[in-house]
């Protein structure tokens, strides 16, 4: 296994051995988390009373952590943190994926929430150590996504609006880097923008307390356009860009517009693209915002084509600038669905912990065992 350097500015890695090793690569994440003291920050914040796995809290989350990062998607996963001398990465003890299963269904709503003041003070850390915007603009995306689960006794598993069985988190990441700044679970049926209000105002604590000093601005789609989120956003001095719903007056304002106020962009389809600007007032908010709004033509030949001479794409915003780069900064609220597809292919891929039913039934028909009865 490769050995460490102690320092944060200077990492030498060296093999001891002339063959390829497992895991190499834990290397560096796992120095960074000893210096930022993610160990010693979970044992001062996460403390679970009685329950069965309180003890030692710090290592098993750093080895939670580790097998993460080389790949794992379930508690089993974690046993390849037990071959070699990956324990040295960890400390003298690598705790056995049983263990860990016990340690995180020991969590409660108020135990996971202690876990966010360790991610906070983590971000702030980070940030103090050069990871930060520092004086400089932050832009926050913020989103939700379906996360199908197996089994019917996991906690918060729930019918949702895709029809299937699932679990319906908040996520805010930062643009530039896709930082997770915060994430907050919900149950599958919750609405899309459900307690999205209270999350925000945490989120913009979070990264100020972290040592964000410089403008702040939120990204969001239709799914968000509510006067609360903008009425968060106002109360914490956060500049907004939010997709808007094509409601029937809307689209009538847009469709109002005169043709020579369209700005044409560049677009696959000469002249298929243009964008406008006018002024608007949301139900529920106190004040006239600028409405931004891109219109686009069908693709020729596709149905749409044949009800509509444009589809619109409109959002508010209080912020400064030029129309055009506004409307080009706002389509890069995109970039978070590359953050929740890393997600989903990793920490988020079997939520909650323990082994879901579609593996276990896998497994029972690859070795031929009766699969579990309808418990599952």
């Amino acid at each position: 296994m490769p050995r460490l350097s102690h320092r944060l500015d200077a990492l030498e890695v060296v093999f001891d051995d002339r063959n390829a090793v497992a895991n190499g690569g834990l290397v560096l994440p796992m120095t960074l988390a000893d210096h930022l003291g993610l160990k010693q920050l979970v044992d001062a914040n996460v403390h679970l009373g009685d329950a069965p796995g309180r003890a030692n809290v710090g290592q098993k989350a750093m080895a939670l952590v580790a097998s993460v990062l080389v790949g794992g998607d379930s508690i089993d996963d974690a046993n390849v943190l037990r071959s070699g001398r990956a324990a040295e990465l960890l400390g003298t003890w690598v705790p056995a994926p049983s263990t860990l299963g016990t340690f995180l269904r020991s969590f409660s709503w108020a135990d996971a929430r202690s876990l966010d003041k360790v991610a906070g003070e983590l971000l702030k850390r980070a940030w103090a150590a050069g990871a930060g915007p520092g004086e400089g603009p932050l832009t926050i995306d913020v989103d939700s996504s379906i996360c199908q689960t197996y089994g019917l006794k996991k906690q918060g598993a729930r019918f949702g609006y895709t029809g299937v069985r699932a679990l319906h988190p908040l996520l805010a990441s930062a643009s530039a880097t896709g930082d997770v700044l915060g994430v907050r679970q919900r149950g599958g049926s919750a609405h899309t923008a459900r307690g999205v209000a209270s999350f925000l105002a945490e989120v913009f604590n979070r990264v100020r307390g972290a040592g964000a000093a410089g403008e702040l601005i939120l990204r969001a789609d239709s799914g968000f356009y509510s006067h609360k989120v903008t009425g968060a956003c106002q109360k914490a001095g956060v500049r907004f860009s939010i997709t808007a719903k094509l409601y029937g007056p809307l689209r009538q304002a847009i469709e109002a517009v005169p043709e020579d106020q369209w700005a044409p962009i560049a677009y696959w389809a000469q002249g298929g693209a243009d964008v406008a600007e006018l002024s608007y007032q949301p139900k529920g908010h106190p004040e006239q915002v600028r409405l931004i709004v891109r219109r686009v033509k069908p693709t020729p030949g596709s149905q749409l084509a044949l009800f509509a001479k444009y589809e619109y794409h409109p959002f508010i915003t209080d912020r400064q600038g030029p129309m055009l780069e506004l409307e080009a900064d706002h389509r890069r609220h995109a970039e978070v669905e590359l953050v929740i597809r890393d997600l989903k292919d990793g920490p988020w891929a079997h939520m909650p912990s323990g082994p879901t039913s579609l593996r276990c039934l896998e497994r029972a028909e690859r070795f031929e065992v009766k699969a579990p009865g309808p418990s599952w």
